[in-house]
C-alpha cells in the first residue's frame, strides 16, 4: 500500500502536484498539510501533528485526527510516516515537503534513508524535483538488498543529478548522455549534477554507499 504524506511546505501548483495521487492512496497530513489537501479536494484519511499551523482544526469529517503536544522529539512528517507504517503502508510519496524552511526540508529528504533502511520505497516530490535515495546491497551504511537500483520513466532531454552522500563506488548510469560504468562518486565532487536522460527508462545503479537522485525540472 502507498501512502501519500503531505506535509506543510510549499505548493505553488495544485494542478500539478495532484496528478501524483493515484487511487486507493492512503492520504495521510501532518498538520498544515491538511490545508494542502483541502487545496486538492482531498478528505485525507488522517492528520497528525501538533495541529499548530493548520489554518482549522479539522472535524467532523470522517478523517482520525491525531494530536501532539509542540514539545516532541519528532516532526510532524515523521509522526504521519509512522503512523502510515504502523496501517501497514511500504511505499511513500511526501508531498509539500520542500519550501523555504531548508532544515525541514533536508529533515524530510532524509526520512527517505529511514524508509530505505525498513526495506521501503520512497520518494519525494514538489514542483521542480523528484527526489530518490539509493543505497548498495553491501553498502558498510548498512544498505538494504536490493535498493542500490532505480529505474526511471523520465522524458528524453530531461535532467537527472546523482549526489553521493557518501564515498560511493560501483556507480552505474545507463541511458543517460553521460554514461557510468561502476565508477566511483566522492562526497562533496559534483561529477554527477545536470545529466541528462536519452532512453526512456533510464537506470542508476549503485554497489556501495548512498547516492541522492534528482530528477530536476526547470
Amino acid at each position: 500500500m502507498r501512502a501519500v504524506i503531505i506535509s506543510g511546505g510549499s505548493v505553488t501548483d495544485y494542478g500539478y502536484i495532484k496528478m501524483f495521487l493515484r487511487p486507493g492512496d492512503l492520504i495521510v497530513c501532518a498538520d498544515r498539510g491538511y490545508d494542502h489537501a483541502r487545496a486538492l479536494g482531498l478528505v485525507p484519511d488522517a492528520v497528525v501533528g501538533d495541529l499548530d499551523s493548520v489554518s482549522a482544526i479539522p472535524e467532523g469529517e470522517g478523517m482520525e485526527v491525531v494530536r501532539y503536544p509542540p514539545e516532541k522529539d519528532y516532526t510532524d512528517t515523521e509522526l504521519a510516516y509512522e503512523w502510515a507504517r504502523a496501517r501497514g503502508a511500504d511505499e511513500f510519496l511526501l508531498l509539500a515537503a520542500t519550501g523555504t524552511r531548508l532544515d525541514h526540508g533536508l529533515a524530510n529528504i532524509l526520512l527517505l534513508k529511514r524508509m530505505l533502511d525498513r526495506g521501503e520505497r520512497g520518494e519525494l516530490a514538489d514542483e521542480h524535483n523528484s527526489v530518490w535515495l539509493l543505497s548498495g546491497g553491501d553498502s558498510p551504511d548498512g544498505g538494504v538488498p536490493d535498493r542500490g537500483t532505480l529505474t526511471v520513466s523520465g522524458s528524453v532531454g530531461s535532467l537527472l543529478s546523482v549526489v553521493p552522500l557518501s564515498n560511493c563506488s560501483g556507480v552505474t548510469l545507463r541511458g543517460f548522455q553521460y554514461p557510468l560504468n561502476s565508477a566511483e562518486l566522492k562526497l562533496g565532487v559534483a561529477r554527477g549534477v545536470s545529466n541528462v536522460i536519452t532512453e526512456n527508462p533510464a537506470e542508476i545503479r549503485v554497489k556501495h554507499g548512498l547516492i541522492l537522485v534528482i530528477a530536476a525540472r526547470d
